[in-house]
This record gives structure tokens, sequence and C-alpha cells, in this order.
């Protein structure tokens, strides 16, 4: 039985190109809001353009987000709501 490798060589370009779409930014939206929603209010989606790839992130916006977090870890809770079901 021969041992036949497979040789595969990535589209760097395409690649980051295809991370930096506006359908992926969309998906990195969509996920966040579903995060910030759960989380409860005071709790915000930020969203950018690295040089490689589109990000999103959910950040607290006032004292009373930033303490929900403190004592209820109101947005580690929240992070299952981001996931793909």
């Amino acid at each position: 039985m021969a041992n036949k490798s497979v040789r595969i060589e990535l589209n760097h370009s395409g690649i980051r190109d295809l991370a930096r779409s506006s359908g992926v930014q969309n998906v990195m939206v969509g996920r966040a809001e579903k995060v910030a929603a759960d989380a409860g209010a005071g709790f915000i989606v930020k969203q950018g353009m690295s040089r490689n790839r589109a990000r999103a992130a959910v950040v607290s916006s006032n004292l009373e987000a930033i303490q929900a977090e403190q004592t209820d870890r109101a947005l580690t809770r929240a992070i299952d709501a981001g996931r793909v079901s």
C-alpha cells in the first residue's frame, strides 16, 4: 500500500478577503448582538475591521453594566448566546 500525501496550498489573500467580507462582519455583529441582549442593559456592540479580519466585541457602556459583570458575571454568562445553534 503506497503512502500518498496531499499538498494543500492556501490562498492567503483570498482567506483575508473572506475574513474581511461584509458577510463575515454581519455574522460577527449578529452574534455579538445576541450576547449583548442576553447580558442585559448597558452592554453594547463595537465593531471594526483589523488588517486581516472583521471584529465585533461586546463591552460595557456604563457603571451598572460594569457592576453587573463584577457581581453577577452577566457578560460571561451570556457568551453562549453567541454560539451557533
